[in-house]
């Protein structure tokens, strides 16, 4: 929701308006925006990046707590993050109505560096992130290696 308020923000700042739909019209154009100008003022970047570094500590500790080992640790890490992942275009996409395409652009990351890419590859890579741990998951409890509870 916070990237919701903050498109919304964006979208004013740029003329699109304050409404659901004039977020989901700026998220729509916002390769083309980013492309013209510096988007993001830099004290709403500062914010943006300690809560993306908030975020990750939030899953670092969930892992941390929910599993006993250091590849127990990694599958919990990833599968959080792939879900949230998920549910984060998810919940674009039944609040804003954004992405309107697998190919629409968006930053992925701001830490260290912004990362932008399609939609589609977060979608894939959380994707076989949960696979993996599924897959992995099955492995070590046909194995024998854990008891299964």
């Amino acid at each position: 929701m916070v990237v919701v308020y903050l498109r919304a923000v964006l979208a004013a700042a740029a003329g699109y308006g304050v409404s659901l739909f004039a977020v989901a019209q700026f998220s729509r154009n916002f390769k083309p925006a980013m492309q013209e100008s510096a988007v993001l003022p830099i004290s709403l970047l500062k914010v943006e990046v300690c809560r993306e570094a908030a975020t990750i500590l939030m899953l670092i500790t969930v892992a941390i707590l929910g599993a006993l080992n250091r590849p127990g640790r990694w599958a919990m890490f990833l599968w959080t993050f792939a879900i949230w992942d998920l549910t984060y275009y998810a919940t674009l996409c039944s609040t804003i109505r954004w992405p309107s395409s697998l190919t629409d652009p968006d930053v992925l990351f701001l830490i260290p560096l912004p990362w932008i890419s399609p939609v589609w590859f977060p979608l894939l890579v959380s994707t076989l992130c949960i696979v993996a741990v599924l897959r992995s998951r099955r492995s070590i409890l046909d194995h024998g290696d854990i008891d299964a509870r």
